[in-house]
């Protein structure tokens, strides 16, 4: 036998029997490297358990987003499914016409995302209506026998040889089945008998689904699938739609219009096409921000930083909410990994039992923290005496402080969402359109000092009353349903504005009545020339000389009243003691991790690749070249310096030498011309290797040249 490639071998690598790793625990990595590794087990368990509540609340809220598109398509499985059981004139239409029916289901260009639809989806089908449903990918589907293949393979549970010659079978714990449309009907025919010969207490058992339950077949992105594959399955499933009833579900990044745009008419018309629209990502994120970050549910908080570069992340790379809740384990992990007292970064009734068991260093820690110094540096001198030395008169006030630190998040959300319903309707939003905007605009300095505030100020004083009521309404209840305790007397004045706006609505309407009697009267008598120039003369004078009427007042006085809610509530969290211990403001390591910069990394690596390799003989000084480096940065450090096309002779000459410069002679060397054959090779393999990396082309100009690609060439 010849093997056409090296990759066709067997290489049998066997284990050491006397060096075996040892597995480590999840919380021995967290605690390995960690230079103040003190209470790193206790918080190792608090980050622990607060990613699982995140990621239940993540997926609770995802559930009840999708719950609608999900009914919606069970109702339409259903239609579909009813048609096909009763034998119904209108399926008997379709029969004629072999017209399939088909969900066109729109989720938007968050790719990434569409994995964990599908699968919920696909759980919602098999829990509600059929337990036959296939999930198909393009690239499982090169051709019409791998879809079928693939579509057997899943609906009867059985083996798939994906390496085998003969791919027109499957497996089955039983025999071998030739993987056609005819096979898979007589498999549904016999699977639907044996469910009708059940016992009814079988039958009881398995009523989620429907008597002859329908085959749902996904195509998870359908847009990749090749134009010939989508056409053929469905000529050939459109032909026995009578004797099965087959569902195509498609799933749609872009548009709709793609179907016709990938099929002919002449298949298109084959299809009984109902559109269905996901849940835009955008308001996904929202709801997210809305009930997992501006709440007190969860004690960590990210700042103003580390939030917009989640937010830019998911904006203008990948629009994937799924990534911006990875983003938001990482600062988890990353909080409690890096901050020995993220400890205290719990819920409330743990708080006081872990502060009275903090050690003498941890009490060290708060001290250093730069909240708590400007905190001391405001105290009496006695009582600065003992914060700083006594550990017990500490314990307390940080006890104390970090209630405080809750009342403000008890307070701080539902002001912010209070001022976010006046802002969020004014024209050009001044303070922005979404609350995560408004949120990082408080968070990032005192709102009330920016010109945007200012902006929000003079078009809130022109509201018009109708608005300016529904928005102290929709106030009083977010108020109302705060869990913060100091805003009775709030909602008390607020309810007194309604009112005053409600009798001055009235008094409006009698004012308006007696003034439309009287002048009638007044237009019967005076009707001269003199006295419309006289009245003329007064309305001028009048605008000159306006007085603000009782609704303007009411209105300056609203205004003024909520201005004065947010400069009380709405401080930044950063001007409050200990909030380093509940916030997560490291956006550089953020940045670092979630958004990669492959210049910087590649220039790095192949400039000095001991920061990467760690080892002593990489170490160069005043920009020389290492004769110990790779071939590779070899050979990039020195096409540095090189213009935009490069002389591959002169290119070879210096890699030369480079690497013949050793230290002191060597008997045993081999000849000039083993090594000149030897660095010939490696010249060859690292250029080789830089072409792949993009950095080289060659270049038509001259033969003997190479054109630089990257930065620096021009």
């Amino acid at each position: 036998m010849s093997a056409g490639s090296v990759s066709k071998g067997c290489f049998v690598f066997k284990p050491s029997p006397k060096k075996r790793k040892v597995s480590q625990k999840t919380a021995d990595y967290f605690r390995e490297g960690n230079s103040d590794a003190e209470d790193s087990e206790l918080r190792f368990a608090t980050c622990q358990s607060l990613w699982k509540h995140v990621k239940l609340e993540a997926e609770q809220i995802e559930e009840d987003l999708n719950k609608q598109l999900f009914d919606n398509l069970v109702s339409f499985l259903r239609r579909s499914h009813s048609e096909f059981q009763e034998k119904t004139t209108e399926w008997n239409c379709r029969m004629k016409s072999r017209e399939i029916p088909t969900a066109a289901l729109v989720l938007g260009v968050n790719v990434t995302d569409h994995d964990l639809t599908f699968r919920s989806l696909s759980e919602v089908l098999q829990n509600r209506v059929t337990p036959y449903v296939a999930l198909l990918q393009a690239k499982d589907c090169p051709g019409i026998k791998n879809l079928m293949q693939k579509l057997l393979g899943q609906l009867m549970n059985c083996y798939v040889d994906v390496d085998s010659e003969e791919d027109d079978y499957v497996q089955t714990s039983q025999n071998r089945i030739r993987c056609s449309m005819t096979s898979l009907i007589t498999w549904y025919e016999s699977v639907t008998k044996k469910t009708d010969f059940e016992t009814p207490s079988k039958k009881r058992t398995s009523s989620r689904h429907w008597q002859s339950p329908p085959v749902v077949v996904i195509f998870k992105d359908m847009e990749s699938f090749t134009t010939k594959v989508l056409q053929d399955f469905i000529v050939i499933s459109s032909q026995h739609i009578h004797e099965l009833p087959l569902v195509l579900v498609f799933g749609i990044a872009t548009s709709p219009m793609i179907i016709h745009g990938l099929l002919p008419h002449s298949v298109s018309s084959l299809l009984c096409i109902e559109l269905f629209q996901s849940l835009s990502c955008k308001e996904h994120l929202s709801t997210i921000i809305d009930k997992v970050l501006l709440t007190t549910q969860f004690p960590l908080k990210l700042s103003e930083k580390v939030l917009q570069v989640l937010i830019n992340i998911f904006l203008y790379h990948d629009f994937s909410v799924q990534n911006f809740i990875k983003g938001f384990q990482l600062c988890i992990v990353e909080h409690f990994y890096t901050q020995p007292l993220s400890v205290l970064c719990c819920h409330q009734e743990e708080v006081k039992k872990r502060i009275n068991s903090l050690s003498h260093n941890q009490c060290e820690n708060i001290r250093r923290l730069p909240s708590f110094r400007r905190y001391v540096e405001n105290q009496t001198s006695e009582k600065q005496i003992a914060l700083l030395t006594t550990d017990g008169f500490l314990k307390e006030t940080v006890q104390q402080l970090l209630e405080d630190l809750n009342v403000y998040h008890e307070n701080y959300f539902p002001v912010l969402r209070c001022l976010h319903v006046f802002t969020s309707s004014l024209p050009k939003y001044p303070l922005g359109k979404q609350i995560r905007e408004l949120h990082c605009a408080c968070l990032e300095n005192r709102v009330w000092e920016t010109e945007e505030y200012e902006s929000f100020l003079q078009l809130a004083r022109m509201l018009n009353k109708c608005d300016l009521v529904t928005m102290l309404q929709k106030c009083v209840e977010i108020l109302v349903s705060s869990p913060g305790k100091e805003f009775d007397k709030t909602v008390e004045k607020l309810k007194e504005f309604l009112t005053q706006f409600q009798k001055l609505e009235v008094a409006e309407a009698c004012q308006e009545r007696d003034e439309s009697v009287s002048s009638q009267k007044e237009l019967q008598k005076k009707t001269d020339l003199y006295h419309l120039q006289k009245t003329l003369l007064e309305l001028k004078e009048s605008r000159r000389s306006k007085k603000l009427t009782k609704f303007e007042m009411l209105r300056f006085e609203v205004v003024d009243y909520i201005d004065s809610i947010v400069r009380n509530y709405l401080v930044p969290a950063d001007h409050k003691t200990l909030h380093e211990i509940v916030y997560f403001n490291t956006a550089s390591v953020l940045r670092e991790h979630l958004n990669a910069a492959p210049r910087v990394a590649l220039h790095t690596a192949l400039n000095n690749p001991y920061s990467y390799l760690k080892s002593q003989a990489l170490r160069s000084d005043g920009g020389s070249i290492s004769n110990k480096a790779p071939d590779i940065c070899i050979v990039y450090k020195l096409h540095l310096e090189c213009g935009r096309l490069i002389n591959l002779v002169d290119w070879l000459e210096a890699f030369s030498t480079v690497v013949t410069a050793v230290e002191g002679p060597n008997a045993d060397a081999p000849s000039s011309d083993q090594v000149d054959d030897v660095i010939h090779a490696r010249f060859i393999r690292a250029v080789s290797e830089l072409e792949l990396l993009g950095f080289i082309k060659p270049s038509k100009q001259k033969t003997d040249h190479v054109a630089r690609l990257t930065w620096g060439g021009c």
